[in-house]
């Protein structure tokens, strides 16, 4: 397929672009500025000078192209912030930035758009030991009045664009928490220190953005409409675990410090226990994670 690639350049845009060039799509991938272009052309794809939250200027840039799907891979998570609120630039580009690709695809003649969204979006909370499934209620009654709300909206909010769109069909990707090069949680020696909650913190869903990739893929080749994925590995560990794994730098912090420092790490870090499933994807994509948890992925790095 023709694909255009909204944050080729991102954690996992890098290996997604790669992925998908490896399987004989084509990459159309936006970038913003001169270096953004390099980079694009540097990992084989076509660049197309745009930038997604510019309407008219994406309209532009896109006019007289075509293309078979849209993926949008954007976020704006350069590091962690002490506080969120609504108008969040990840939420930014979840909201009018997927309503932008959506109208760019219209022009393109695309059919299919992928968009990433997070298994987070099940809830910050406790949700004891049993495994979620696609089938479980995600973003609704989940919200508890805390800075991760904003998360969760920007998810709904980013899933109901796209399931709404009709002349798409849409998949959204539920990824677990992305680890690897290029991510907060880089294995690469030299990287920057990681925040690790006292006693490991809670446990969530993990994914190597390599197999984060993978995934992309196939979901793009065999992917339903109107469906949601989760893209986890095996096996969902505590936050001290994957530091352990990880080596280099940690800063140890109680609880009391983390939530001061950065409530929203508070929130996932101490209070969220969650475990997912990836059967879905494994049965209709014919994925599953390479790595089949963080111990796996971190050896490979």
């Amino acid at each position: 397929m023709r694909v255009l690639l909204a944050g080729a350049t991102g954690a996992i845009g890098r290996p997604l672009t790669r992925a998908l060039i490896r399987g004989g799509h084509q990459v159309l991938a936006l970038a913003r500025t001169d270096g953004s272009a390099a980079a694009v052309r540097a990992l084989g794809a076509e660049p197309v000078r745009a930038d997604v939250l510019d309407r008219d200027g994406l309209l532009r840039a896109v006019d007289g192209l075509a293309a078979d799907a849209v993926i949008h891979q954007l976020t704006a998570l350069k590091a962690p912030k002490r506080t969120l609120t609504a108008d969040d630039p990840s939420n930014v580009l979840r909201g009018r930035g997927t309503t932008n690709l959506l109208e760019a695809a219209g022009a393109l003649g695309a059919g299919r758009f992928l968009t990433q969204s997070l298994v987070l979006g099940y809830g910050y909370r406790d949700h004891g030991d049993r495994f979620l499934t696609e089938e479980d209620p995600f973003g609704v009654g989940v919200l508890n009045g805390s800075v991760a709300d904003h998360v969760i909206t920007g998810l709904v909010e980013a899933e109901g664009r796209l399931f709404a769109a009709a002349h798409v069909a849409g998949t959204a990707l539920r990824y677990g928490v992305f680890y690897g090069p290029g991510t907060w949680f880089d294995p690469t020696p030299g990287s920057r220190a990681m925040p690790v909650p006292l006693g490991g913190g809670g446990v969530v869903p993990w994914v190597h953005v390599e197999d984060a990739a993978e995934a992309t893929v196939a979901a793009l080749e065999r992917g339903r409409a109107g469906e949601a994925y989760n893209i986890v590995d095996d096996r969902p560990s505590h936050w001290g675990e994957l530091a352990a794994a990880r080596g280099g730098r940690r800063i140890l912090l109680p609880g009391w410090a983390l939530r001061t420092m950065v409530p929203y790490l508070g929130e996932l870090m101490l209070k969220t226990r969650l475990r997912v499933s990836h059967a879905k994807a494994t049965s209709e994509l014919g994925w599953t994670p390479r790595y089949p948890d963080h111990r796996a992925g971190m050896r490979a790095a």
